[in-house]
């Protein structure tokens, strides 16, 4: 059974986890293919610890049971950045492409902090984050 996203959210619709993976599953249009970096952001960085991918085939998860599945990597984390992909006909992709896909992912975060940004950002708690440029004081 699917839930729901939460009525009466206008600009905030997917400022939660839950909320989000709602509204990627329907855009998706039959599921997705999650590529997934647990992210320290301790002293203002931005340091991919872990990844990881998971083809989404409904919208049942919620952010208390996706953070019980990442307490298996072993690390503590404080973000997650996550990157749907999809299919050239919708739906989740090939497990290689995947792979390939994710190592792709993890170079360009290695390279440009800001690359977070590409995908879906969130905080250790199922809200969104977004990462800004150092600036000069």
């Amino acid at each position: 059974m699917s839930k729901s996203a939460k009525p009466g959210r206008k600009k905030l619709d997917d400022f939660l986890f839950d909320d989000w993976i709602v509204k990627e599953y329907r855009r998706t249009n039959g599921g997705f293919t999650a590529l997934i970096l647990l992210i320290s952001t301790a002293n203002l960085g931005v340091v991919p610890l872990r990844s990881t991918y998971t083809h989404m085939v409904g919208d049942e998860l919620d952010w208390h049971q996706f953070t019980l599945l990442m307490r298996g990597a072993g690390v503590p984390w404080d973000g997650v950045l996550i990157v749907p992909v999809t299919d050239e006909d919708g739906g989740p992709i090939e497990d290689q492409r995947a792979v390939e896909e994710l190592r792709a992912l993890e170079d360009r975060v290695n390279e440009d902090r800001m690359a977070v940004n590409e995908g879906h950002f969130f905080d250790n708690w199922g809200r969104r984050m977004k990462v800004e440029p150092a600036t000069v004081n």
